[in-house]
């Protein structure tokens, strides 16, 4: 059985699932999120606990219990903690502000970008003297939070050798040496 699939998600205090035919709602105090589950797979709420189980061994159930049972995971944690994700801009003259849901990005290039995000995403700009500029990006769906971060990031991807561009805070970016100068 699936190591993942057969663990219990618990539920949080002031958190609340419901399964209404094939479709999971969670609501807590960060927002609503719904998914749709696939037939086949059966969810339960028992006490303050979800329980996904499968019908039988086939190969197509065994991959889809452990995915919903990650995906209703997600749920319940975004809904009651949220998630967040922070994003720095290398390089000489790059920039971000944000007003309301629109970011702007001053990335080199002779224009400025402007991003509207979704409402459900919180989004806040800082910068600092003699720091990179931050992007912070909050949600409770952590799916829409990672396309909307990969989405930022590849405006300007970090390059190799001197390691400009949008990064994720702590990634380490693998670094190339340039021309090599003895070479005869």
């Amino acid at each position: 059985m699936s190591r993942i699939g057969k663990a219990p998600i618990e539920i949080p205090a002031g958190v609340t699932v419901q399964v209404n035919g094939n479709t999971v709602t969670v609501k807590g105090p960060k927002g609503e999120l719904s998914q749709e589950i696939n037939p086949d797979i059966h969810v339960a709420v028992e006490g303050n606990h979800v329980i996904v189980t499968r019908p039988d061994d086939e190969r197509e159930h065994r991959s889809m219990h452990g995915l919903y049972r990650a995906l209703i995971h997600n749920m319940v944690v975004g809904v009651s903690e949220g998630y967040k994700k922070e994003m720095e801009l290398v390089g000489v003259g790059y920039r971000a502000t944000s007003t309301g849901q629109v970011l702007e990005l001053a990335l080199g290039f002779s224009h400025a970008i402007f991003i509207k995000l979704p409402k459900e995403i919180k989004v806040e700009a800082k910068s600092e003297r003699n720091k990179n500029p931050l992007i912070i990006l909050e949600s409770a769906d952590k799916q829409l939070l990672g396309q909307v971060c990969a989405k930022i990031r590849s405006l300007r991807k970090p390059e190799p050798y001197k390691g400009k561009g949008i990064k994720f805070v702590g990634e380490i970016i693998r670094r190339k040496s340039g021309k090599s100068a003895n070479a005869k």
